[in-house]
C-alpha cells in the first residue's frame, strides 16, 4: 500500500491496491517521509474509505484511541441496528467522545434533558450507548458517566435519520415526550413505554411529526372521526389537546385524517391500560 501524505504519526493517506484514497490509522503510519511503500500490512490498524476532505483536520488532531474506539463503537452499531452509516460518522463521534474526556477531567457532567425518553423511544441505540463507555473505557482508560450513553445513542439516532439533523432528532424526541404527557394526564392513566401498542404508536409519531414538520397534509376528511369522537369523548378531547399542543407550540396544524388515526392510537393506549 502507498502512503501519500502524512496527517499526523499515526494516521496517513493512502492508495489501495486499486488507486482509491483511503485514511489509514496505525502506530507510526504517518512518520516516515512520504510517499512510502507499507510492506507490513500488520502495521495498519483501521481503514477508513469515502471520508470527507473536511475531516481531515479533525482526525489529525484526535488521539488514535479516541478514533479506534470510536470506529469500533459505529462498527458494532451496524451489525445490532443492521444500518450502512455515513462514513464520516467515526470522526463525528470521535470528535464528541474526545470532548466529553476533557469534560470529566474538569469534573463537568451534562445530563440531556431528553435521557429519560431517549432510553425508552430508542432502546436499541441507547443499549449500544451502554456498550459504548466500556469500549471507550478499555480504549483510553477514561470511564464516561452512564449519563453518555444517551449523547451516544443520538449521534447514532442522528446518523440513521434521513435528515442527519441532530436538531430535529431532539425535537422529535420532545414531541413525543409532551404528547405522552398530555395523554397521561387527560386520561390519567401510566403508559406502559414497554408496550407494543406505545411502539407502534411512537412509529406513527414519528411519520406523523416528519410530514407535518416537511408542510406535507393528508388533507383528507374523516367521517369515521366524527362517529369515534362520540363513543369515545375523552379520548377524543385528548386528541384535540395533542393537536392544539402541536399548533401551538410547533405552528401545525392536523387535518381530519391525522386526527382519526391519533384518536386510534390513543384508544389503544387507554384500552391497553
Amino acid at each position: 500500500m502507498l502512503v501519500i501524505k502524512q496527517i499526523n504519526n499515526n494516521a496517513a493517506i493512502a492508495k489501495d491496491a486499486s488507486g482509491t484514497e483511503i485514511i489509514i490509522l496505525g502506530k507510526g503510519v504517518g512518520f516516515p517521509k512520504t510517499p512510502y511503500e507499507i510492506k507490513d500490512m500488520s502495521k495498519i490498524e483501521r481503514t477508513f474509505y469515502d471520508v470527507d476532505s473536511q475531516y481531515l483536520e479533525m482526525v489529525a488532531s484526535l488521539p488514535q484511541d479516541v478514533l479506534m474506539a470510536s470506529a469500533d463503537i459505529v462498527e458494532r452499531a451496524e451489525v445490532e441496528l443492521d444500518s450502512v452509516f455515513n462514513t464520516n460518522l467515526p470522526f463525528t463521534l470521535a470528535d464528541h467522545i474526545n470532548f466529553a474526556i476533557e469534560r470529566i477531567s474538569k469534573g463537568i457532567d451534562i445530563t440531556s434533558p431528553i435521557a429519560y425518553d431517549v432510553k425508552h423511544l430508542y432502546p436499541q441505540q441507547y443499549s449500544i450507548g451502554k456498550v459504548a463507555i466500556n469500549i471507550i473505557q478499555k480504549a483510553t482508560g477514561h470511564l464516561l458517566p452512564a449519563t453518555e450513553a444517551v449523547n451516544v445513542a443520538l449521534h447514532l439516532i442522528t446518523a440513521q435519520a434521513e435528515s442527519g439533523d441532530m436538531h430535529d432528532i431532539i425535537k422529535s424526541v420532545e414531541i413525543i415526550s409532551e404528547i405522552r404527557k398530555l395523554i397521561e394526564s387527560n386520561l390519567d392513566i401510566t403508559i406502559d413505554e414497554e408496550s407494543y401498542q406505545f411502539s407502534r404508536f411512537v412509529m406513527h409519531l414519528r411519520y406523523l411529526i416528519k410530514r407535518l414538520n416537511g408542510g406535507k397534509h393528508t388533507h383528507k376528511d374523516s367521517t369515521m372521526l366524527k362517529t369515534m369522537s362520540r363513543e369515545y369523548p375523552k379520548e377524543y378531547y385528548c386528541v384535540l389537546k395533542i393537536t392544539e399542543y402541536l399548533n401551538e407550540k410547533w405552528s401545525w396544524t392536523c387535518d381530519e385524517e391525522e386526527m382519526l388515526y391519533l384518536l386510534i392510537y390513543v384508544t389503544r393506549l387507554s384500552n391497553k391500560t
